[in-house]
């Protein structure tokens, strides 16, 4: 070998030998001579936690290719093997009340809708999860979400995990005439009535819209946004004074309301034709117009009364059964839930909005995007009051809205007096309410269990 070739070889060898010193697991504390013989320790690598494997059973996520989503996507970077179940109600209750009767269990992390915790704490099925309140306390979480999780008590029963709700859809063009004392963002009852008016008088168009039709959620709008803005409650002040003076705005407002509203079940499709261009609906009704023409309009929370900012979210959250042999894997699980790649992995695949603050990424669309940052600033706000989804009704649901939606007919349609439609009306509500037994739910204060009175 001539002498040009092995100072090339030198070279090389000892290039790797500084690169391979560079990427050594050793570890040198100071310089020694080469001649020393120098014990170096290994570095210690701390051992990842074992969460061993999770069960999840869920009242949530249903669809096959939803629960395939959370299998295949959300779930794909958690460090741990998770058995994912999704059940109805029946199943899910009867599954974890046996469990909690028995004293021993499967499930891990149980996931379900906020009326469906309420059933389990009932029965002493769940744990207290209030230390994990505190691990949670910079996830942005809403304090209004907190305190529904709390079910009337001074503990924390589930950690909200998703949520959808209703918001106002606003066309640009309706902009210049919002009242100059009105902030868009936080409007009130009265400035939306103003604003309608604004409209009216200025191009003779009556452009509020509300989804009265036979299929529509009006009642959705009594029950969990007008009633109890006004009133701080849903049923106990079915029949108030401040009961009165709600539907006395929406007597007042209807001038300003399109009279095709009693015919339209979804909003989007009012919106995109411009009969309408305010118009209030559950954000998959309104998605399309916000998907399909995104510069077009605006997202905006529901307005405020005297009661506060109420709205209905449809909340779902994760708790742990009593009965939980994998404490630690849950709760390892449900604080990965409330990461912001899995809030954002779970409203692209399932439609429901984080529950924390998220920065939305470009990936997901404008028109989610929109609805979305209505969604939280609606949630988050300071005069912020959830009214829940009526809870304990069983199949009965229906006959419990029927007062509402016909006390809108008799009051706002035919002109009957609000106070008489009101006291008749709520005797079919507490009809409803005796025959399924169902507690108070919030906002209405918690009846310890007894059937919820109208006052």
């Amino acid at each position: 070998m001539n002498t040009k070739k092995v100072s090339v070889y030198l070279a090389t060898i000892m290039t790797l030998a500084v690169l391979l010193s560079a990427c050594s697991p050793q570890v040198v504390t100071q310089e020694v001579p080469v001649t020393q013989q120098v014990n170096v320790e290994k570095v210690v690598i701390a051992t990842p936690i074992n969460y061993g494997d999770v069960v999840w059973v869920s009242t949530q996520f249903n669809a096959i290719n939803e629960a395939e989503a959370i299998r295949g996507v959300v779930l794909k970077d958690f460090p741990a093997k998770v058995e994912f179940i999704s059940e109805d109600s029946g199943p899910f209750f009867d599954r974890i009340n046996a469990e909690a009767t028995a004293g021993k269990g499967t499930v891990s992390v149980l996931s379900a809708l906020a009326g469906e915790f309420s059933t389990l704490q009932a029965t002493n099925s769940l744990k207290d999860l209030t230390s994990l309140k505190a691990e949670l306390k910079d996830a942005g979480i809403p304090d209004a979400f907190w305190k529904v999780a709390s079910l009337g008590t001074d503990k924390t029963w589930y950690v909200p995990m998703m949520q959808a709700t209703f918001i106002l859809a606003i066309n640009n063009k309706a902009l210049p005439y919002l009242p100059t004392d009105a902030d868009v963002n936080a409007l009130t009852y009265d400035q939306l009535l103003a604003w309608g008016k604004n409209i009216k008088d200025a191009t003779g168009e009556a452009k509020i819209g509300f989804p009265a039709g036979d299929s529509g959620l009006l009642h959705r709008f009594f029950e969990g946004f007008l009633i109890p803005s006004f009133t701080g409650g849903v049923v106990t002040t079915f029949k108030s004074d401040e009961a009165v003076q709600a539907w006395q705005w929406i007597k007042d407002v209807w001038p300003y309301v399109n009279p095709q509203s009693t015919t339209y079940n979804f909003m989007q499709e009012p919106l995109l034709s411009e009969e309408v261009w305010i118009a209030w609906d559950h954000t998959s009704r309104l998605v399309n117009a916000f998907t399909t023409s995104p510069d077009d309009f605006i997202a905006v929370p529901s307005p405020a009364g005297p009661k506060g900012r109420a709205f209905m979210p449809v909340l779902a959250g994760l708790g742990i059964p009593v009965t939980t042999t994998n404490e630690t894997g849950a709760e390892a699980l449900i604080k990965f839930m409330e990461t912001t790649d899995a809030q954002i992995n779970v409203l692209r695949e399932t439609g429901f909005f984080p529950v924390v603050n998220v920065d939305y990424p470009g990936y997901v669309s404008p028109g989610i995007k929109v609805e979305g940052n209505a969604v939280t600033a609606q949630s988050s706000s300071k005069d912020a009051l959830p009214a829940l989804l009526p809870q304990g009704l069983g199949d009965q649901g229906d006959f419990f809205n029927k007062p509402y939606r016909d006390a809108f007919i008799a009051i706002v349609l035919n002109g009957k007096d609000i106070k008489t439609t009101l006291e008749e009306q709520a005797i079919n509500v507490q009809a409803v309410i005796d025959q399924t037994k169902a507690p108070c739910w919030a906002p209405d204060p918690d009846s310890a269990g007894q059937p919820c009175q109208v006052k």
